[in-house]
């Protein structure tokens, strides 16, 4: 090695849309004359400067060169420590290449910016707009969502409540506003709300919106129904003031004939009729029925088919329900609990699972709307383990197509407990959140569309799955 080097200083710190210098001391050990080139090199390359660029030094001689970091005030300056290197290639000895290495730490920033999409709703009794946080920091973002408005008019619904947003990517809200007062009749109002995003030490950030509340009646169906009601009333009343004497002559004839109208007719005698034939009971229907027992009849009795017990609602039939709802991107699922079974089906970042630690998670159910399909797998309990990890099911499980079920893990007795799992979808983005046992909720997770995917859960073979939240 015929060349010495020195970073001064060995470690510095820049702030995002600034810049720092270090200085690259170097000196020539050699006995020949050298000219060396400076190549920048790492993930913060991009905004290194090399100055100059080559430099010549006759043996025994030191030299100088600065080295200017300039990162931008944009996510990709990833707050930290950042290392990086110089490459220094001599030209008279190419293969002695020297790389000095140091560290540059670049200070973290937060910017939000939050939209609402559309900034006015309309509606009789519901509005739904949707919130737009984007992360435009170099660090990730933690905010709850709130809602208020003047006069305490509206309630508010808003879902998910809390977001977790990376660097550079966005998260979506949904927001449901209801009146707390109904409109009949009347014009249509207006009711400004605001949607705050809150962080923790920081202000909130307000982002303002408008409800445009009709009323249930349109105005000209509201005066056609009074003038209709009136009118109806004043026929009532006139009919009742000159209401017409109607006289028959029956009472006159009854008596030139000398009967009495005060005494009863006399009337036939009813025929009894006979009794029922006696019939067997109708069977009741079993927990379960076959098909073929459905087809025939139910095995006898009154002749109508036993009715078959109602299969349980799937995260398909939830996501098609829901779709029909609120045209859009969803996701429902469910699931299995060794010992209990299926859970309900739940939606769009709500929990399904336990709070119960002893109990464990062995299967998923889940489909999507608006995504175009899902894949999963299942990261289980492996009994022979010897790194203390669990292992992957052989293959995915892979539903290219919406409002389809897609099952991973298994719900057969004995089947091993999952502790995490793999998730993509085939547009957008998804996002994750799991609960492994003996652990609270771990931070939110998310993938783009395939072939990204997202890991969510753990490896350890010990820690079995006991909740889980979707959302895309």
């Amino acid at each position: 090695m015929s060349l010495w080097t020195s970073l001064e200083p060995a470690s510095a710190t820049v702030d995002p849309g600034g810049s720092t210098r270090v200085r690259l001391r170097l000196r020539n050990t050699g006995d020949v004359v050298d000219e060396y080139r400076f190549e920048p090199v790492g993930s913060i390359a991009p905004w290194t400067a090399v100055e100059p660029q080559t430099l010549r030094l006759y043996p025994g001689t030191t030299g100088t060169v600065d080295l200017t970091f300039t990162p931008p005030r944009t996510p990709d300056a990833t707050a930290g420590p950042n290392p990086y290197a110089v490459r220094i290639t001599p030209t008279e000895h190419p293969e002695a290449v020297t790389v000095p290495e140091g560290n540059l730490t670049i200070t973290p920033f937060t910017e939000v910016r939050a939209e609402l999409v559309p900034p006015t709703v309309k509606g009789r009794f519901r509005g739904r707009p949707k919130l737009a946080v984007d992360n435009l920091g170099n660090t990730r973002l933690t905010a709850s969502i709130s809602g208020s408005d003047h006069g305490d008019q509206l309630s508010y619904d808003i879902h998910p409540g809390n977001v977790q947003i990376e660097p550079g990517r966005a998260a979506f809200v949904k927001a449901s506003l209801k009146p707390r007062k109904i409109i009949w009749f009347g014009p249509k109002e207006q009711r400004p709300y605001t949607l705050n995003v809150l962080r923790s030490g920081a202000n909130p950030l307000p982002v303002e919106g408008t409800y445009l509340q009709r009323g249930f009646l349109p105005r000209w169906l509201a005066t056609f129904l009074g003038v209709l009601t009136a009118l109806a009333v004043t026929f009532l009343m006139l009919w009742i003031a000159y209401k017409p004497q109607v006289r028959t002559s029956a009472t006159e004839q009854l008596k030139d004939a000398g009967v009495s109208t005060l005494a009863p007719a006399p009337s036939p005698t009813a025929s009894v009729p006979p009794p029922p034939a006696a019939t067997a009971p109708t069977p009741q229907p079993a927990a379960e029925t076959s098909t073929a027992a459905a087809a025939s009849g139910g095995g006898g009795g009154s002749g109508e088919s036993a009715k078959p017990k109602p299969k349980p609602a799937t995260a398909a039939t939830a996501v098609r329900k829901l779709a029909a709802k609120d045209a859009g991107r969803h996701i429902c699922y469910r699931a299995f609990i060794a010992g209990d079974g299926w859970t309900d089906a739940v939606c769009d970042g709500a929990a399904t699972g336990t709070v119960d630690d002893a109990k464990k998670i062995t299967a998923l159910n889940i489909a999507v709307s608006g995504a175009l399909g899902s894949a999963a797998n299942a990261f289980i309990h492996n009994p022979d383990s010897t790194d203390g990890n669990g292992m992957w099911k052989p293959a995915w499980t892979a539903i290219i197509a919406d409002n389809k079920d897609n099952y991973v893990g298994s719900s057969k007795d004995g089947a091993p407990y999952m502790t995490g799992f793999a998730i993509n979808i085939g547009s957008g983005q998804v996002c994750e959140t799991a609960r492994n046992t003996g652990w609270d909720w771990g931070g939110q997770g998310c993938a783009d569309a395939r072939p990204g995917y997202i890991f969510g859960g753990t490896e350890d073979n010990s820690r079995w799955l006991v909740a889980v939240k979707f959302t895309v």
